[in-house]
């Protein structure tokens, strides 16, 4: 990563423009932020207030127990969070080594400092994806990303990260933020900050194995240099956690990735990959694995077009959304919060904004991401007032939600093949 001092010129430019900013210069800023609090309140008194202790941010109990496991020199693998949850630690080691602050707070403040991180990530996040529509907000577009973002908090993937205490939005940012900035950088005050694209994707695969498939994404589409970057930031940075943690790094690569059970029961309604609706259908465990294969690889092959033709056409949103949409479906494992790659997907659909057909089928996207299905479908299956089949196919509605969008992205983002790249149907395409 590298601070570029050398654009000293614009800076100046930035430092004489905002040295006299009046503060109604600031107020579509202030505005948005007290939107996205105003709109979080409900969200975040039910889950950080109203919740029961013994339910209270379990998987930010998890991370941050990896965190003084570390500290404290026990086993962090072995370690599991107190009753009645009991959960271990399941992810890459250098994840525990980024917990270490949080294990160091009181536990009642790092829940609520982490709540405020996943609404910091998700104003960046949705900054990003919908960046070609905040644009025609001019100097409101600080408001108007504060009201998408304060829409999405009560989205049901982004509502679960904040229930859980989860890491996605750290990862989404990451993969988002390399491949529609990487070329670019930051600004941060008067330097702009510069990294290798790829390598937020290398540091994202570090702290937690899904974003590997935009490695695959790579080398389809022969980005040589971004793969290269990716794959040395994440060796660089799983080397470097095993010089300062061994046997902990070595328990995970050896042991703890190989063992499913370890994620909880695969079965529940919770998990929404492809493996996870299989396995509610209860069919021999020969047959289970032989389908999932299958279908698993024939997802995998249709996501990774898609990506790749986002890629093609420019969407570089598009491209991040479908990879993230692939993560999802051809996990073993995808809980609920996984999800919140759908963000992403809601910004890539929405472009710039101009083009009805795009909006509209951002609307009907976010109203499917509002409804909660799993729990939906589940309640129907306990009170029998459905057809079985149909209660199993709401349970899995986050699944064909996942599946949809991937048409979606394909058929409304998508140029026709064969128009040039670089020449959009849409004012503002490219990042969108």
């Amino acid at each position: 990563m590298v601070v570029d001092g050398g654009a000293r010129a614009s800076g100046a430019r930035g430092r004489a423009g905002g040295a006299g900013a009046s503060p109604p210069a600031l107020l579509p800023l202030v505005l948005g932020v007290l939107v996205v609090l105003a709109a979080s309140a409900p969200v975040v008194h039910r889950y950080l207030v109203a919740y029961p202790q013994d339910q209270w941010q379990v998987d930010l109990e998890v991370y941050r127990e990896a965190g003084r496991s570390l500290l404290l020199g026990r086993p962090v693998y072995e370690v599991v969070t107190e009753v009645p949850q009991l959960l271990p630690f399941t992810y890459p080691t250098f994840s525990a080594v980024l917990a270490v602050p949080l294990a160091l707070l009181p536990w009642g403040a790092a829940g609520w400092v982490w709540t405020g991180v996943q609404l910091a990530l998700l104003w960046l996040v949705v900054g990003l994806a919908f960046r070609p529509l905040l644009a025609r907000g001019g100097r409101w577009a600080p408001l108007a990303q504060g009201v998408i973002t304060g829409a999405c908090v009560w989205i049901s993937p982004v509502g679960e990260n904040v229930r859980f205490g989860q890491v996605n939005l750290v990862l989404v940012s990451l993969c988002l933020l390399d491949l529609v900035r990487g070329a670019e950088g930051v600004r941060l005050g008067r330097f702009r900050v510069r990294w290798p694209r790829g390598a937020l994707v290398g540091v994202a695969v570090a702290v937690k194995l899904t974003p590997g498939v935009f490695l695959v994404h790579f080398a389809i589409t022969r980005q040589w240099r971004e793969l290269r970057n990716a794959v040395v930031a994440a060796a660089g940075v799983t080397v470097a956690t095993f010089l300062l943690a061994p046997e902990a790094s070595l328990e995970f690569w050896t042991s703890a990735l190989l063992n499913p059970d370890r994620l909880g029961p695969n079965a529940g309604s919770s998990n929404q990959s492809i493996r996870g609706f299989l396995l509610r259908l209860y069919l021999a465990d020969g047959t289970t694995t032989a389908l999932w294969a299958l279908v698993a690889a024939v997802a995998a092959a249709a996501g990774f077009a898609v990506a790749r033709r986002m890629h093609r056409c420019g969407s570089t949103v598009g491209e991040v959304a479908a990879c993230g949409l692939v993560a999802v479906l051809v996990s073993p494992v995808s809980w609920l919060h996984h999800l919140v790659w759908g963000v992403v997907v809601l910004g890539a659909l929405a472009g710039d904004g101009r083009e009805r057909r795009r909006v509209v089928v951002a609307l009907v996207a976010t109203a499917g991401l509002w409804v909660a299905w799993p729990w939906w479908g589940a309640n129907l299956l306990a009170s029998g007032a459905v057809p079985v089949p149909l209660a199993r196919a709401v349970q899995s509605g986050d699944l064909w939600w996942a599946c949809l969008a991937l048409v979606a992205l394909a058929r409304v983002v998508a140029r026709p093949a064969g128009e040039p790249r670089g020449v959009s149907r849409s004012h503002g395409l490219h990042g969108g």
